[in-house]
């Protein structure tokens, strides 16, 4: 027998060094995701240990081991070992039932262990178990901190995109130390990840100043503070909603190359992430008035209730996405003290309900186009595309027509110079409307309509000419 085929057993770690990701993040999120008592239940199990937290998570947020986000040279290391005629051992500290099944996917190792809702396989117990385990030696990959106690027992150290002083450490543990680095360390994906170009949408939260023309540097600041608290906030809902989205994303062939999907953001990032960016919107919420931080806290409940519940419902979920564009009117309304109108918030509701409607569709026209009969974590179906068309097409000119009968009110007559203007603003409308469902309707919409006319020229043109309408109704 060669000396390469009696080298140790190579043990190999799940959670940041096999997989891109944290299975005690991942089953969270995943049994969240189909029910909120997720977050009681998880705090009970916790009070006994961490292995019954994790053994109570796995049956209740079970996960897709196909579709996780596998480390491919990690992958490669193993087969090499094994080719070579090493054997292999996946043992991590993640259930053991989620282990096994990664074991018969992959198909890459020889033994596989984990903890059972009573062993918990993390550090110095881990190290304990290998070395009594594996009498004649092993050699351990891993990538954090807390396996430390296991490098020191090893033959041999691998660590996975380890930082500089834990790599300094484990040399000093080990005569035979390989270092891989299969990831490149960015800010790219987390900027990704937090959405700022859906920022565009809380400019909505200015609308109330515009239309009542008052122009003043308290009511400009009032504004932009509600807009930096909604981004902060609706950022914190995206992400959360991403972590939710998981097992639908990575099922999906572009939403699969999210950050968090991707592997490219550590899941535990992004809990805290959430929870940070929530508690700084929250902030400079209450800094401007408590109204407007109740108009925050009303948004947040609805976007969570959409992640969690409403948005795998028919109707209700764009209805829900409509009231939550028109609530960034609303709150920018209480921030800044100006009431609304009426008109504003009708053609609001039927303006972004044709905008919920034209994204509905296009994901069922995706969905169609994959040969599916059902959106993934959705309620809707590839036989609903009609409807759901004709109701972001009528819902739309519905919105124009409020706006042709506010024209009409005797408040445009105060506010305006030539209201002739905001007739040719309809127009501009009737036309933009129309040519995003033909859009959507051929297959060539983004998932967002919203970040679709933020890169459409013509939607950029279009925007130029409403405000130049506008300015040109108020001033001339």
């Amino acid at each position: 027998m060669t000396s390469e085929a009696r080298k140790p057993v190579l043990v190999v770690d799940l959670d940041g060094t096999l997989l891109r990701s944290d299975i005690l993040f991942e089953t969270f999120w995943s049994a969240l995701g189909k029910n909120w008592q997720t977050l009681f239940k998880s705090a009970s199990a916790l009070s006994h240990s961490k292995a019954r937290l994790k053994h109570e998570l796995a049956e209740a947020g079970p996960v897709d081991v196909e579709t996780l986000p596998y480390d491919p040279e990690v992958i490669a290391y193993v087969e090499d070992w094994r080719r070579k005629g090493g054997q292999t051992a996946l043992v991590t500290a993640s259930d053991e039932t989620i282990a096994k099944d990664i074991f018969d996917h992959l198909g890459i190792f020889d033994e596989v262990y984990g903890s059972d809702g009573v062993r918990n396989l993390k550090g110095p117990a881990k190290a304990t178990f290998l070395k009594n385990h594996y009498e004649d030696g092993f050699a351990y990959m891993g990538d954090a901190q807390a396996d430390i106690p296991v490098w020191s027992q090893a033959n041999r150290a691998i660590t996975v995109n380890a930082p500089t002083k834990l790599r300094s450490t484990v040399d000093d543990l080990s005569p035979e130390v390989d270092h891989l680095s299969t990831q490149v360390t960015s800010l790219k994906p987390y900027i990704k990840a937090i959405r700022p170009h859906q920022w565009l949408k809380n400019i909505l939260v200015f609308l109330p100043m515009l239309a009542a023309h008052q122009y003043d540097w308290g009511t400009f600041w009032a504004s932009l503070l509600a807009f930096i608290s909604f981004s902060m906030v609706a950022s914190s809902a995206y992400v959360m909603n991403d972590l939710l989205d998981l097992a639908a994303d990575r099922a999906h062939p572009r939403k699969c190359k999210r950050p968090f999907a991707s592997g490219a953001i550590p899941i535990a990032h992004g809990t805290w992430m959430a929870f940070g960016m929530l508690a700084t919107g929250a902030i400079i919420a209450a800094s401007v008035n408590w109204a407007f931080l109740g108009a925050m806290t009303f948004y947040y409940v609805a976007t969570t209730a959409y992640s969690l519940n409403i948005k795998r419902r028919i109707v209700i979920d764009i209805i829900t996405l409509a009231g939550l564009y028109t609530t960034r009117i609303i709150a920018g309304g209480y921030a800044t003290q100006i009431p609304l109108s009426v008109w504003l918030l009708a053609f609001s509701v039927f303006f972004f309900l044709s905008l919920a409607s034209v994204k509905r569709q296009a994901e069922l026209i995706d969905t169609a186009k994959r040969g599916a009969m059902e959106a993934t974590g959705r309620g809707y179906q590839v036989d609903d595309l009609p409807l759901i068309s004709q109701v972001a097409i009528s819902s739309g000119y519905v919105s124009v027509l409020v706006m042709a009968l506010y024209i009409n009110s005797p408040n445009v007559m105060e506010l305006y110079r030539s209201p002739t203007a905001l007739w040719v603003v309809c127009l501009i409308l009737l036309y933009w409307l129309t040519r995003v469902t033909m859009i959507t309707h051929r297959g060539h919409m983004h998932d967002d309509p919203v970040v679709f006319a933020a890169k459409d020229r013509t939607s950029q043109l279009c925007f130029l000419a409403i405000l130049f309408c506008a300015v040109w109704g108020a001033l001339l």
